[in-house]
């Protein structure tokens, strides 16, 4: 059964790995670099302090520790536990794909499940969501994680599985720190 989703991950990675373009190549190189997202990040913390109401700076600071903890949580989740307990190699590391794989810039670490920048993409746009939960607005941020976690694939570097598992670790680590700082009385939905 394993080996069968293995070899349909592979597949679905083959076909978008494959739908590339001269121009998309760079599109999909700046769209998965961290640093290309940081006016966006800072676009968010100004959200935050501009629409808190007057005396909430308190509560606005810990909605940032929230999701940076989330993030935090996210990242070392899919990094420092589940890349090496898994030990699933990147697409770019297995040799038998090297001449059907195109790969834009480099392969990084030796390990992919799951997709680090799935999971801490997605711990932003679930943190934001939980934070503006009756703001339709940030929604969209699903689609910019989306997004980025495809880029993963097309740059050629994640399975479709890594990314969604390390969705799913983004959306979970964001709902674990917010349900924490919540109970300990951090976060307080009814001031928002």
């Amino acid at each position: 059964m394993l080996h069968q989703i293995q070899a349909l991950d592979t597949e679905l990675f083959l076909f978008f790995n494959a739908l590339h373009a001269p121009w998309a190549d760079s599109l999909m190189h700046t769209a998965t670099q961290k640093l290309t997202w940081l006016p966006l990040y800072a676009w968010l913390l100004y959200w935050l302090f501009k629409t808190a109401k007057p005396g909430q700076l308190k509560n606005v600071i810990w909605q940032i520790a929230v999701i940076v903890l989330a993030v935090a949580l996210a990242d070392q989740a899919a990094s420092a536990v589940l890349k090496p307990l898994v030990g699933r190699l990147r697409p770019c590391h297995v040799l038998y794909l090297a001449d059907r794989i195109h790969l834009v810039g480099s392969c990084g670490g030796a390990y992919g499940f799951v997709s680090s920048h799935a999971s801490t993409t997605f711990a932003v746009a679930t943190g934001f969501m939980l934070i503006f939960k009756n703001n339709p607005t940030f929604k969209w941020l699903f689609l910019w994680a989306a997004f980025v976690s495809y880029s993963r694939v097309y740059v050629g570097v994640h399975y479709p599985l890594d990314v969604a598992g390390g969705a799913l670790v983004g959306i979970g680590s964001a709902y674990v720190v917010w349900g924490l700082a919540q109970r300990l009385g951090f976060v307080d939905f009814r001031n928002l």
